[in-house]
C-alpha cells in the first residue's frame, strides 16, 4: 500500500507525555474519541450526536485549550456528525478529514456551513494509503475507503484509521459492515494480520459488523462500545457481545463504564 503522509506540523513541548492516548467520549447514542498524539498532536474522530461532546472535551483536554489539530468524520450520519458544527464552533481545527459522501440531511448541511466558516483549515478526502503523522512516531494509517464512495451506503463508506505506536495499535470502523470488513480481510489478509490491540467496535455493536472472520484479522485483546443507555436499536446485540466472547477479547462500553480512555507507551496498552 502506498502512503501520501501528512503531517500536522505542529510541535509541542517535550514535556507532554510520551504516550499515545485513545479516549472513547461517552456522548450517548453514537461516536466520539480523541486522540492525543505523544507530543500532544489531537485528534478527534467524528463529534457524537449533538453540543454534548463539548461537555467531554472541556473534560478531557487541559483548561482553556481551544485548539484540536485534526477532525476526522468517519461518516454522515447525525450520530457520528451531529456535534461537529459546535465543535468546529468552539475550537480552532487546523485540519479536516472527510470521506467525501454526498447527504442532503441536516445534519450534513449543518456541518458543511460550519466547515466552510473555519477559517485557515485544510480540507481533505480520505483515501486508502493515507498515513496521518501523529507525532513521537505515532501514526493513523487510512485503510479505507479505498474508492469513491460517493454511490455506497453511509456506513458501508466509513473511514477506516488503524493506529499504531511502537508494538500497539488501535482500529477504529465507524459504522462500518461486514460485507467492507470482508473486503478488507481480501486487501489486507486474515487471522492475526491484522494485529490490533483495542478495537472501537463497529456501528455500536450492530449484528452487521464486527463479524467472526474480522475479529480474528485483529486478534483484539479489548473491544471498546460506544452506545447509548438503554437505546432503541438493542446495541450491542448478544450476536456481537457473542462474537467478542468467542474472540477472548475483554469488553468495555460508554453505556456501562462511562468515558473509556486508553494509553500506550509503545510497548503495552491500559485502561486508564
Amino acid at each position: 500500500m502506498g502512503l501520501f503522509v501528512v503531517n500536522f506540523f505542529i510541535f509541542r513541548a517535550a514535556l507532554a507525555p510520551r504516550v499515545l492516548s485513545v479516549v472513547v467520549l461517552d456522548i450517548g447514542q453514537g461516536d466520539s474519541i480523541l486522540i492525543e498524539g505523544p507530543t500532544g498532536i489531537t485528534m478527534l474522530v467524528d463529534g457524537g450526536p449533538d453540543r454534548g461532546v463539548l461537555r467531554e472535551l472541556g473534560a478531557v483536554l487541559p483548561l482553556g485549550e481551544r485548539t484540536i489539530d485534526a477532525v476526522v468524520a468517519t461518516h454522515p450520519d447525525k450520530d457520528h456528525i451531529g456535534g461537529l458544527p459546535d465543535v468546529f464552533a468552539n475550537y480552532e481545527v487546523a485540519y479536516f478529514l472527510e470521506p467525501g459522501i454526498p447527504n442532503d440531511t441536516n445534519a450534513a448541511r449543518a456541518l458543511e456551513a460550519a466547515a466552510h466558516e473555519e477559517q485557515g483549515m485544510t480540507r481533505t478526502v480520505a483515501r486508502r494509503g493515507m498515513r496521518l503523522d501523529l507525532g513521537g512516531g505515532a501514526y493513523a494509517d487510512i485503510l479505507y475507503p479505498d474508492r469513491d464512495p460517493a454511490r455506497m451506503d453511509t456506513n458501508d463508506g466509513s473511514i477506516v484509521m488503524h493506529l499504531a505506536y511502537g508494538q500497539t495499535s488501535f482500529m477504529l470502523t465507524g459504522d462500518l459492515t461486514s460485507d467492507i470488513e470482508a473486503w478488507l480481510l481480501v486487501l489486507d489478509g486474515e487471522d492475526g494480520e491484522l494485529p490490533t490491540d483495542v478495537f472501537k467496535a463497529g456501528h455500536h455493536g450492530s449484528k452487521y459488523s464486527t463479524s467472526e472472520a474480522w475479529l480474528a484479522a485483529l486478534n483484539p485483546s479489548v473491544v471498546a462500545i460506544s452506545v447509548g443507555e438503554r437505546n432503541s436499536y438493542g446495541h450491542p446485540t448478544p450476536e456481537v457481545l457473542a462474537r467478542v466472547a468467542a474472540a477472548g477479547a475483554a469488553v468495555y462500553r460508554t453505556d456501562e463504564d462511562g468515558r473509556l480512555t486508553f494509553t500506550s507507551d509503545g510497548e503495552r496498552v491500559r485502561r486508564d
